[in-house]
């Protein structure tokens, strides 16, 4: 299959940016950035990868992500990111039902939670061998008590079933929070936007 045409990044001084996923959050905040980029996503089998711990696990996910695609666009800076919901050990993902959906929230409800969002950023080389850039935030998230019918109304307005959690805090998710602690309130909506900021800067003035 042929591969899509990348265009070179309009930012001077970077070379063509792809962000490998489509999804709209990310997609979202990497154009409040400002940089111009094609989202192109990494198809991997999720449900095949493991290890030690949540923490090890999405930034695995997320790293693998960024080379899947670096590896088919080595001349490419390529952005990777996983998101995961997580209380103790159970990990949250991407509901896909309502069902589901109402089914996490409630496991939540009236509990503080951890959201892991992984960042792995693939720089093409100057001269060398490519270079990754990774970073993981997290971010504290105590839910109120909610009621069944609060769930229930909550998932059938925002539909939340490709969010890691089951909720959309761009929407009407935050009202389903007591307290949130973040160093990046970015990247509750799936992309740490302030460090990968950080990153593209310096890849720019290396």
């Amino acid at each position: 299959m042929r591969k899509p045409h990348i265009s070179k990044s309009k930012e001077k001084g970077l070379p063509r940016i792809i962000l490998a996923s489509q999804s709209p959050a990310r997609k979202r905040l990497l154009k409040r950035l400002g940089y111009s980029f094609q989202a192109i996503p990494a198809h991997l089998d999720e449900e095949s990868y493991r290890a030690a711990s949540p923490r090890a696990l999405v930034q695995l996910l997320a790293r693998e992500k960024a080379r899947a695609i670096a590896h088919q666009y080595p001349d490419a800076i390529v952005i990777g990111s996983d998101q995961m919901l997580v209380l103790g050990r159970r990990i949250f993902g991407k509901p896909q039902t309502e069902e589901k959906a109402c089914e996490q929230l409630a496991a939540c409800s009236g509990k503080t939670v951890s959201l892991l969002t992984a960042l792995t950023v693939i720089i093409p080389p100057a001269q060398k061998k490519s270079r990754e850039v990774s970073c993981l935030d997290v971010t504290r998230m105590k839910f109120h008590k909610l009621t069944a019918q609060e769930i229930s109304d909550y998932v059938c307005q925002d539909q939340p079933l490709e969010c890691a959690g089951s909720f959309k805090i761009e929407k009407n998710g935050l009202r389903l929070f007591e307290t949130i602690e973040t160093s990046d309130a970015s990247a509750i909506e799936g992309l740490p936007a302030l460090e990968l900021n950080r990153i593209l800067r310096h890849a720019r003035n290396a």
